[in-house]
C-alpha cells in the first residue's frame, strides 16, 4: 500500500518551513563531503560504467547537503561516517542551509555547461531540478508557514535507523551516542527539543505566516507517546548498554516539548487542514504528477467508475463459490473479511503467499527474480504509529553489503484524533487470505522489494537511484505490479485486488477535492467506507493521509500506473510479436527511478530498437 520514503521522514510532515527539513523530504540523501562522510561501493559497482562513475562524483554536490543538514536520513540511505551525528537546528540555520542549497545549484549548473555525455547530462538534470525543487520548496515555506517538529517522530526515526536487525553490531552501539547528543548531554550539544522550540520561536512573531492544521498537532500529540516508549523498546531490544540515563532525560524533554506545542503551537494551528493553492500545486508537481488536480480528478472518477462496474461482476463469481448469500461487491468484502488471520498465523500466511506469487512469476516468465528470499514482518506498535499503512522500507542503497528491504505489516493504528476510544484500533483491511495476494505483489514482488533490489543489484547511478526518486515513479510500478499479476490470482484475490485498485483511484479525486473544499473530511470517510469498502480505521489513516500526512502524494498511485500502462501499449504496438512481458519489465527495472518522462525516452530510444534487432 505505501512505500516508506522521505515522504515519511520523522523530521516533519511536507508542510514544515525549515529548509533542513526540506531536504530530506524533497531528496533522499546520498553523498558526502570528501574527508567526511564517504559513500562505500555498492554491491553491483565492481564493473561501474565510467559515466556512471562520474555521475556519481556530481550526485556528491546534492550528497553534501543531506550529510551536513539531515545526517540521520543520510547514514539510511547508505553514507558512512555520519552514525553519530544529528540534524543541524542549531541557530543561523536557515541562512546557512539557504546559502548551501544556492551554492549547489551553481556548482551543477557549472558541471553542466562543460558536461559532453548524454547520459551524465541527463544525470545532472535529474540532479538540478532536485536542488531547485529545494529552493522553490523553502520559498514557499518562508512565504506561508511557520516551523513546526513532530520531535517524538523525529528521534524515534534517527534511532530506529540505527538499531534494526540488519544494521551491524558496531553501527548499533553508535545509537548511545546519537541519543546523548539528542538530549543535549554531550560538549558542544544543546537539547534538541530546546534547538526546536526556538527555531520555532525566531517565527512566531512574523506576521502572514499560518501554523500547521489543528488536526495534524493534536494527531501528533496523541501518537508521541507510542515513539517516545518505542525508543526505550529498541535500546532493550538490541542491548545497548549505558542508555538508560540519557533515555531517562530525553523523555522528560519530549514531555517538555509537548507541553511547549499545546501552549505555543496549539493555538497558532489553522482550522482549515488545506494547503494554499501554490503550496498544493508545487507539492504534486514535486510527487512526479503533471497533471492539473481537476483533469486528474476526472480521470479518476472515471476510472473508477468503470472498476466498480468490473468488481460487481466478480462479486457475483466470488459469492457462488462461497456459498454466500449476498452478491453486492461491498457486503461481498464485509464476508471476505470475517476469515481474519490472527497473531502468529499472519507473518507464514504472506511468507507462504510470497512464495506462490514468485512460482506463478517464474511460470509465466513476468519479470527475473533474484535467487535470495524476501523479507516480511510485522511492524511495532511505534512503526505503526508512524506508519499505519502496509509499506516497504527500502533498503540501504549505497555500500549495501546485504541490506534488503522488508515488507512491513502494521496491525493497529491509534484512534482518530476527537475518538473517545482508547488503545489502538484493529484493521481488518489487510489480515484476510484474499487479500493478502495484491498486497504482496504490491510491497514485495515484483513490486516495491524487487524495484529497490534491482536498483543495489544492477548498480545505477546514484542521481537514478535516489534522486529521480519521486512517489510517482515508485507508486507507479507498485500498482502496475498488481495488475500484472491479477489475472493470475483465484476469483477472491482478485476482487480485493481490484478493490485496492478502486481505492487508488478514489485517492485520485479525493485527494484534490478535500484540498480544494469540494467535499469535507466526513464525506471521504464515508465514501471510502461505503463505496470502497475499508474499515473504519484504515479509512481514517487515509483522510488523514490527503488533510495533512501528505496531501498530494495519494494521488501518485493512479498517475504513476496509468503513465505505465501508457508506456507498454505503445510499446506493444512498436513491437507487436517482438514484444516479451519478461524483457520489457527487466529493462524498466534497470533504469532505476526514472520518473515517466525520462522512462518513456529510455524505453522508446533505447529498449525498442534493442527489440527491433533482435
Amino acid at each position: 500500500m505505501h512505500l516508506v520514503t522521505y515522504e515519511d521522514s520523522p523530521l516533519a510532515r511536507s508542510q514544515t518551513i525549515t529548509l533542513l527539513v526540506a531536504l530530506s523530504l524533497l531528496a533522499p540523501s546520498v553523498g558526502a563531503l570528501a574527508q567526511q562522510p564517504t559513500i562505500k561501493a555498492s554491491v553491483a559497482s565492481t564493473t561501474t560504467p565510467a559515466w556512471v562513475q562520474k555521475s556519481n562524483a556530481n550526485a556528491k554536490v546534492l550528497g553534501n547537503l543531506t550529510a551536513k543538514f539531515t545526517p540521520e536520513f543520510a547514514g539510511n540511505i547508505g553514507v558512512e561516517g555520519v552514525d553519530d551525528k544529528i540534524i543541524d537546528l542549531k541557530p543561523g540555520i536557515t541562512l546557512r542551509s539557504k546559502a548551501a542549497i544556492t551554492a549547489s545549484i551553481k556548482d551543477l549548473e557549472a558541471r553542466l555547461a562543460k558536461e559532453k555525455d548524454p547520459l551524465v547530462r541527463q544525470d545532472l538534470d535529474i540532479l538540478l531540478k532536485t536542488t531547485r525543487n529545494l529552493k522553490r520548496g523553502n520559498e514557499l515555506n518562508d512565504k506561508y508557514e511557520i516551523p513546526y517538529f513532530n520531535m517524538s517522530r523525529l528521534v524515534f526515526g534517527g534511532l530506529r535507523s540505527l538499531l534494526d536487525d540488519q544494521v551491524s553490531p558496531e553501527r548499533r552501539k553508535i545509537a548511545l551516542t546519537r541519543l546523548k547528543r539528542y538530549a543535549g548531554l554531550e560538549p558542544g550539544y544543546d537539547s534538541i527539543t530546546k534547538l526546536a522550540e526556538d527555531r520555532t520561536n525566531e517565527f512566531l512573531k512574523k506576521p502572514g505566516l499560518n501554523g500547521p492544521a489543528r488536526i495534524e498537532v493534536e494527531k501528533d500529540l496523541a501518537t508521541s507517546q507510542f515513539f517516545v516508549e518505542g525508543i526505550g523498546k529498541l535500546f532493550e531490544q538490541y542491548k545497548v548498554e549505558g542508555y538508560q540515563e540519557a533515555y531517562g532525560k530525553l523523555k522528560e524533554q519530549l514531555t517538555a516539548y509537548d507541553g511547549y506545542v499545546r501552549k505555543e503551537i496549539l493555538p497558532r494551528t489553522r482550522t482549515d487542514f488545506r494547503l494554499p493553492a501554490e503550496v498544493y500545486a508545487f507539492n504534486l508537481e514535486n510527487l512526479g504528477v503533471d497533471l492539473p488536480p481537476d483533469q486528474l480528478a476526472a480521470k479518476a472518477h472515471a476510472a473508477f467508475d468503470d472498476l466498480q462496474k468490473q468488481m460487481q461482476v466478480l462479486a457475483l463469481v466470488v459469492a457462488k463459490e462461497k456459498g454466500y448469500s449476498v452478491t453486492d461487491y461491498r457486503d461481498v468484502i464485509r464476508e471476505l473479511k470475517k476469515d481474519q488471520l490472527v497473531g502468529e498465523a499472519i507473518l507464514p500466511h504472506y511468507q507462504a503467499r510470497l512464495g506462490e506469487i514468485e512460482a506463478i512469476i517464474r511460470r509465466e516468465k513476468i519479470v527475473t527474480l533474484p535467487e535470495r528470499p524476501a523479507r516480511i514482518r510485522i511492524a511495532s506498535a511505534a512503526e505503526s504509529a508512524q506508519q499505519p499503512a502496509p509499506n516497504m522500507r527500502p533498503p540501504r542503497l549505497l555500500g549495501n553489503t546485504g541490506e534488503q528491504g522488508e515488507f512491513v505489516l502494521p496491525l493497529n493504528v491509534p484512534p482518530p484524533v476527537g475518538s473517545k476510544e482508547t488503545g489502538t484500533q484493529r484493521v481488518d483491511d489487510f489480515t484476510y487470505a484474499a487479500a493478502s495476494w495484491t498486497l504482496t505483489a504490491h510491497e514485495a514482488r515484483p513490486g516495491h522489494e524487487l524495484q529497490f533490489a534491482s536498483i543495489i543489484e544492477k548498480g545505477v547511478s546514484v542521481a537514478r537511484a535516489v534522486y529521480s526518486f519521486n512517489s510517482t515513479n515508485v507508486e507507479g510500478w507498485g500498482l502496475y505490479s498488481e495488475y500484472i499479476m491479477r489475472p493470475y490470482f483465484p476469483n477472491d484475490g482478485r476482487l480485493i485486488s481490484l478493490q485496492l485498485q478502486l481505492l487508488r483511484s478514489a485517492r485520485a479525486f479525493l485527494d484534490p477535492e478535500l484540498q480544494s473544499g469540494k467535499i469535507t473530511p466526513a464525506q471521504a470517510l464515508d465514501f471510502l467506507t461505503k463505496e470502497v469498502g475499508l474499515s473504519s480505521a484504515f479509512a481514517n489513516q487515509e483522510v488523514e493521509r490527503y488533510t495533512f500526512r501528505s496531501p498530494g502524494q495519494a494521488t501518485t498511485y493512479f498517475y504513476g500506473y496509468t503513465k505505465l500502462l501508457a508506456l507498454r501499449a505503445d510499446t506493444e504496438k512498436a513491437l507487436g510479436k517482438k514484444f516479451s512481458a519478461l524483457k520489457f519489465h527487466d529493462f524498466i527495472l534497470a533504469q532505476g527511478l526514472l520518473p515517466p518522462d525520462l522512462l518513456r525516452k529510455a524505453v522508446m530510444e533505447n529498449f525498442v530498437p534493442q527489440q527491433l534487432k533482435t
